[in-house]
């Protein structure tokens, strides 16, 4: 039986896919492999003894529709073997650019290269900078860099959409593999749109800080959601703050016209964190909570492909500031195995890029999934550490596992604490894997922090309450922000 061998590749604009021809016996498999997606392609047998595959650049995953690949590097491999002599001249399609060198296929957001030159960049923010703006009555939405469409600014899009249905609501992506709620106009960041949507928006909805340049237009308001209530230092109070820093966090505050809050104690925290001053806090809950209280559980767990009665363990750990991918404290597979559990494995939003999918048998990487909410709904434990995760899972009541092998560095040194986690947690604070098995199948383990756990829902999740969305809603069209 001959070896298969790549002779030619090309790139199918309609099919949008590239086809691969090869000699020699039909492969097993043939796919192309990035870091957060994978894509198997179609194999078939060529009338002269040879074979052709076809490999989709646009794949659908957890149960919606088909989208682009990510951006990134990915390898063609047959039969697990990369190959290693593709060459694709650049190509810009409708929902991404691609090229290839040296075997290595480049996928890139779908935006004309002069647009990425010094010139290009420059030509655009100009004319960002000369647009009156504000003329729309839409939204301009950001969650998490562009990387995601959930978090409070997901949720306020459901609740907007469904009160305001003439309001138009723009959507910021890093690239068009990211999906966005229905009805909703995905604009990829850097592209003429982007910046044409940023400038007409009458509201911008974000949960960090504004990236390139900013410019306010006259009636334009920005509500800052935030992305968690803060355990670690941040911002003004970050250890080592650089004078320039400071500057940064007080110039980025300054742009917001209101922040949202979970509960009154980070109310507190981010108003001194980012000098807030005396401008509005909204003390309303986390919209993206709502999905506790009201989500379909089963739907969420049909479309990860988690079996019906399968224990499910979500392992969220926060990011370091000293590494950019995400902590290695676990190995899920000996922990699925360990637990018996399906275990979800989901990076923060920095190390989405970076980072690279677990796999396994029972282990699921979820990094890339578009809710973290919805993975609390399914989740019958969360693993975590110093992850603002553990504000929103707390308000499900069910058990939490703190596995902290680096306490002490990142309390002493790296972040610090606004509080004693040690003291007031909600759930055991564990060292090793061992441990953490351990305390999962021992039920006195999180019995004695019983106490903890009812009075953290006191203080964190009195506003978590399944209509945090409504809330914030209510003021956005009650301050004449949008018309309904």
């Amino acid at each position: 039986m001959t070896t298969p061998r790549v002779t030619s590749v090309r790139v199918d604009e309609e099919q949008q896919a590239l086809l691969i021809a090869g000699e020699g016996s039909r492969p097993a498999g043939v796919e192309l492999v990035g870091r957060r997606a994978v894509a198997p392609a179609r194999i078939a047998a060529d009338d002269e003894s040879g074979w052709r595959a076809v490999l989709p650049l646009r794949v659908a995953r957890w149960g919606g529709i088909a989208l682009p690949l990510p951006s990134g590097d990915y390898a063609v491999t047959v039969d697990g073997a990369p190959v290693t002599h593709l060459a694709i001249d650049p190509l810009l399609l409708p929902g991404l650019r691609i090229g290839a060198v040296d075997g290595t296929v480049r996928i890139a957001p779908p935006i004309d290269p002069a647009y990425e030159t010094a010139e290009g960049r420059l030509a655009l923010e100009s004319r960002y900078a000369a647009q009156p703006g504000a003329r729309e009555n839409a939204v301009f939405f950001e969650s998490f860099y562009g990387q995601s469409s959930g978090c409070n600014p997901g949720a306020i899009d459901r609740e907007l959409a469904r009160r305001a249905p003439g309001v138009t609501r723009y959507w910021s992506v890093v690239d068009l593999s990211v999906p966005v709620p229905d009805g909703a106009v995905a604009v990829v960041e850097g592209s003429p749109e982007w910046w044409r949507a940023r400038a007409d928006a009458r509201l911008l909805i974000v949960n960090d800080w504004l990236r390139r340049r900013f410019d306010r237009k006259p009636g334009q308001r920005v509500l800052q959601t935030w992305h968690g209530t803060p355990l670690k230092r941040l911002a003004l109070h970050r250890p080592g703050l650089h004078p320039r820093r400071w500057l940064a966090v007080v110039r980025e505050s300054r742009r917001w016209d209101a922040l949202l809050a979970q509960n009154p104690y980070a109310e507190r925290v981010l108003r001194k964190a980012y000098a807030f001053g005396r401008k509005p806090v909204w003390v309303d809950g986390y919209p993206r909570n709502d999905i506790l209280t009201t989500g379909d559980a089963a739907r969420i767990r049909t479309a990860l492909g988690i079996g019906e009665g399968e224990r499910v363990l979500l392992y969220a750990p926060t990011w370091r500031d000293d590494r950019s991918e995400m902590v290695d404290f676990v190995d899920p597979n000996a922990l699925a195995a360990a637990a018996d559990a399906v275990v979800l494995v989901r990076g923060h939003s920095r190390t989405i890029r970076p980072g690279r999918d677990q796999a396994g048998s029972r282990v699921i990487d979820v990094t890339g999934y578009p809710d973290t909410a919805e993975l609390l709904l399914v989740a019958d434990a969360l693993v975590t550490d110093y992850s603002s995760v553990m504000f929103d899972f707390s308000a499900t009541g069910k058990p939490m596992y703190f596995l902290v092998p680096d306490l002490e560095h990142y309390r002493g040194k790296l972040r610090g604490f606004y509080f004693d986690l040690a003291a007031r947690a909600p759930g055991p604070l564990l060292r090793t894997q061992e441990e953490l098995v351990a305390a999962l199948s021992d039920v006195s383990a999180v019995a004695a922090h019983a106490p903890n756990y009812v009075a953290w829902q006191a203080q964190f999740n009195g506003r978590d309450d399944g209509s945090a969305s409504a809330r914030v809603v209510d003021r956005i069209l009650d301050l004449g922000w949008l018309d309904a």
